[in-house]
């Protein structure tokens, strides 16, 4: 097994369980959270080394999230999952660090490198390349 460790942050059980079970299947110890509130406990002590983090969630959503992390200088690799195509929210992920942005529903292969390429460069932003 990879020793990279990925958060998965998303109020929808059948998505963590997707994402738990692919990225198990791809080597990687995986830890998940229902909210941002839990995702940011886990954070501190479970140190992932990636997050996987919705945008849309009730209470903390991702860009709450996402501000919590810059607020705090934890500079931690994240992709961005939304079901939505806005271009402020993609602004706004892009400007607190998020690396990438993933649309629901979205194919493993793409997680699969966007997963990979987060983890292997010290900033590799993509996320026009992947709204056009």
């Amino acid at each position: 097994m990879k020793e990279e460790l990925i958060l998965i942050v998303d109020d929808q059980p059948g998505v963590r369980r997707l994402l738990v079970e692919a990225l198990r299947q791809a080597g990687f110890k995986v830890s998940m959270a229902a909210s941002g509130e839990e995702g940011l406990r886990k954070i501190l002590t479970e140190k992932p080394s990636l997050a996987i983090v919705d945008m849309k969630m009730p209470g903390m959503n991702g860009v709450d999230f996402l501000r919590e992390l810059h607020k705090r200088s934890y500079h931690l690799p994240v992709i961005a999952i939304t079901a939505y195509e806005d271009k402020e929210l993609a602004e706004q992920a892009q400007k607190l660090g998020a690396r990438y942005l993933l649309h629901k529903p979205f194919d493993l292969s793409t997680l699969y490198t966007m997963v990979n390429s987060a983890l292997t460069c010290d900033y590799c932003w993509e996320l026009e390349a992947i709204l056009i």
